[in-house]
């Protein structure tokens, strides 16, 4: 377990657990979280024996944001600081979406702001039914960072987006879902098992797999038709060169022809 103050990092086997740990200020992100968080997802991105990560919050909420009371102790600072936090969350979000392992982002509480992002950066985003979604930033006459105006015209489209954000909607856990904000909302005291429920279908696949798939919907929408379609040949042609995906291939055809169901059809 390689942990600081702010930002836990524990290992279930190949299972490695984000938490942040602010929670007396409803994990609100400030410089060491950042940081902290920063060099987690590096970690994740990096080690081979990692296959999937959870990230979460400690405490009644998910993730509140900036720390909005280091912004103000900041005075004429708060830009200089601005962009010196942005430039290590930002690394962290980047390094989360694009590291070859899937994301699940357990929502145990309220996300705001730069929460938000984190939130729905998972590839399954599981809510508890508590929580709440804000985005925050106009509130306080602020623009949105953390990735929030790509990622959100990307899930539920430019013009629910364009609402959400500029007149600073809150959403429920339900509503996020029913929006695509988030995968589904599930009752509070199911969030874990619901977590451990998708950490294990993840693990029927390989990291390799699941790593290319995750990069071919990334760049989707930004990418025309017969450009996608060649990334996917690519892809899938370098994944059957593995021995881990022509272990994989042969078990399912050795199942296969063993079941009753095949002899029959087949004789």
């Amino acid at each position: 377990m390689n942990s600081s103050a702010t930002l836990l990092f524990e290992r279930d086997g190949s299972i490695a657990k984000l938490t942040l740990n602010r929670p007396d200020v409803g994990n609100a992100i400030d410089l060491s979280l950042a940081k902290g968080l920063m060099k987690a997802a590096i970690d994740c991105d990096e080690d081979d024996s990692i296959g999937c990560v959870v990230l979460t919050g400690a405490g009644r909420f998910f993730c509140t944001g900036g720390d909005v009371g280091g912004f103000v102790s900041a005075g004429d600072a708060l830009p200089s600081l601005l962009k010196e936090l942005t430039a290590y969350l930002h690394m962290a979000i980047a390094r989360l979406a694009r590291m070859q392992k899937p994301l699940i982002t357990a929502i145990n509480g309220p996300a705001a702001g730069a929460g938000l992002s984190l939130a729905v950066l998972g590839d399954i985003a599981l809510s508890a039914s508590s929580a709440h979604f804000t985005p925050a930033y106009t509130g306080i006459g602020l623009s949105p960072d953390g990735g929030s105006t790509w990622l959100l015209p990307r899930l539920v489209g430019l013009r629910r987006a364009q609402e959400i954000i500029l007149t600073n909607k809150r959403l429920g856990a339900d509503d996020a879902a029913e929006l695509g904000l988030v995968t589904r909302a599930v009752d509070d005291e199911l969030l874990a098992d619901e977590v451990r429920a998708i950490v294990a279908q993840l693990g029927k696949s390989t990291t390799a797999a699941i790593g290319r798939t995750r990069n071919l919907l990334l760049s989707s929408l930004e990418s025309s038709f017969e450009t996608q379609m060649e990334d996917e040949a690519r892809a899938i042609a370098e994944l059957s060169r593995t021995s881990q995906t022509r272990d994989r291939i042969q078990a399912f055809v050795s199942k296969r022809n063993a079941s009753p169901s095949h002899r029959e059809s087949t004789g």
